[in-house]
């Protein structure tokens, strides 16, 4: 049976748009942090906010992981299949820095180091991510 190109591409698309969404609903939380870092003010969260910031990552995470679930599921069109094992790959290592920023934010404190390694390596999953969007559409739009 092959795969259905319009369920596929959607379901793509689908993805991309969750996990955006998703960015953005704990992004204030993040850029909260991110400033007490770079402002060296990190001793002046309290627990409560660095708790429900990880409760908030750990809620969007689980929802990401669902996702990645989902793209391992997913039969692609042959043309893009060595793109999308890519993509997978991509959308793992996004997943693992996501829980590695979680790791980051023990109540007491957080670890800057590890935060920032974590944020590095989101980063970088985000780049290859969008390189694998941008040259799936190229191939399945040809």
């Amino acid at each position: 049976m092959r795969p259905n190109l319009g369920f596929y591409v959607q379901t793509i698309n689908d993805i991309v748009q969750n996990t955006e969404t998703i960015g953005e609903k704990m992004n204030p939380n993040y850029e909260k942090i991110r400033a007490a870092i770079d402002d060296e003010k990190i001793n002046e969260l309290s627990a409560e906010e660095i708790k429900e910031t990880a409760e908030l990552f750990t809620e969007g995470t689980e929802k990401y992981k669902e996702m990645l679930q989902q793209i391992s599921r997913l039969r692609p069109p042959a043309k893009v299949m060595g793109i999308h094992k890519k993509f997978e790959r991509s959308y793992m290592k996004y997943v693992a820095g996501c829980e590695e920023m979680i790791a980051s934010l023990n109540a007491e404190v957080v670890d800057v180091a590890a935060f920032d390694a974590s944020e590095q390596k989101q980063d970088e999953a985000t780049d290859e991510i969008s390189f694998s969007i941008q040259r799936m559409t190229n191939l399945l739009l040809k």
